[in-house]
């Protein structure tokens, strides 16, 4: 079970948003998810339509010891997820808790009683994610949280005093680290009310990158009107505009969240790929085989012989031709007795008649 702290001294960065959404986003990728509201402003509680009695349990009474992590629990809109809301109530705990012993920690032997109850009886963990929305300070309730966690989600705005907070951020989160819970670690930075038009925010995301390599989720959460408009309807943004830019970016990151599952021994047990799910093995293709083309017949030899060429008789001779054709007329012979004799070398030329 990854128990995670989603945190920042400065206020307004998307923590709730992002707790809200993120839990929507992996419980509809089959998940099991708690979202604990540890702000005494209660805007998780309200973000999901959730107005607590004043008798009604709340994230004040289990820190107070008045009710148990468990029974505290109730169900959300969205399925497989459930809420430890949170009321005016929480704001006047850390005077009521100054004195008490182990104050830090009593978050924690809450959420494992609870963890350890649940195993005994069904043999799992009861979640497969609790998500601690942390208030803006680092004071007692937001300790409580950091120490009750394994890793942290650390929230911040793409300008410029978002950016200097970040430092001291990470200096209590190392000093927790040495003195209170030596499993809490850094999951990531998550950059968010991103504004890509802008130079400052281009800029800061990558200061950030720079500074913490391999820290900073590569989805950013881009600004989006729809974003911030659905605390005020109750709903999460999968609810209230699934189809919106606000929703793809915390479905993204609910990914790059269940790609880290390999730190957690129940997660990659309880979802590692079965045999049915692994990828099916490439296909052998056979080719049928492909029609021979028979060679056409070889062609005849056709010898030509040459033609001589027409009889053009001599000039000489065209004497004689004149004679053996008119000689043909009507087999009569008395024209060629009317005809003048000519030379041997005389030439016959055509007559025009007008």
């Amino acid at each position: 079970m990854r128990r995670i702290a989603l945190i920042n001294q400065k206020g307004g960065v998307g923590k709730t948003t992002t707790t809200v959404n993120l839990g929507a986003a992996l419980a509809q990728l089959g998940r099991r998810v708690v979202l604990v509201d540890l702000d005494p402003q209660a805007n998780l509680t309200l973000h999901l339509n959730v107005q607590l009695a004043q008798d009604q349990p709340s994230s004040y009474s289990v820190l107070l010891g008045n009710g148990s992590f468990a029974a505290t629990l109730r169900d959300t809109p969205t399925p497989g997820m459930r809420l430890i809301a949170s009321s005016i109530d929480l704001s006047g705990a850390e005077l009521e808790l100054a004195n008490a012993f182990g104050r830090e920690m009593l978050l924690r032997d809450a959420i494992d009683q609870w963890e350890r109850e649940h195993r005994e009886l069904h043999g799992e963990a009861p979640a497969d994610y609790v998500l601690l929305d942390c208030p803006p300070s680092l004071g007692l309730l937001s300790v409580n949280g950091l120490v009750a966690a394994y890793e942290t989600v650390i929230a911040v705005q793409t300008e410029f005093f978002a950016l200097q907070g970040m430092t001291k951020l990470v200096e209590v989160v190392q000093l927790l680290r040495r003195r209170l819970n030596p499993k809490l670690e850094i999951t990531g930075i998550l950059p968010s009310l991103y504004d890509n038009r802008t130079r400052l925010a281009r800029e800061v995301l990558g200061e950030l990158r720079s500074y913490f390599p391999g820290k900073v989720f590569q989805r950013s959460i881009a600004k989006n009107v729809k974003l911030a408009e659905a605390p005020s309807y109750g709903k999460t943004i999968f609810e209230y505009a699934p189809e919106s830019s606000g929703a793809g970016d915390y479905l993204a990151l609910a990914r790059e969240v269940i790609s880290q599952e390999h730190r957690d021994a129940d997660l990659s047990a309880r979802f590692a790929p079965s045999a049915a799910s692994e990828p099916a093995p490439p296909v052998r293709v056979v080719e049928p085989p492909r029609a021979t083309i028979e060679a056409p017949p070889p062609l005849r030899e056709v010898i030509v012989t040459p033609q001589p060429p027409p009889f053009e008789p001599a000039a000489h001779d065209l004497n004689g031709l004149a004679t053996r054709e008119l000689h043909g007329l009507n087999g009569s012979a008395s024209l060629l007795d009317e005809l003048p004799e000519l030379p041997p070398d005389a030439v016959l030329m055509p007559r025009l008649v007008d």
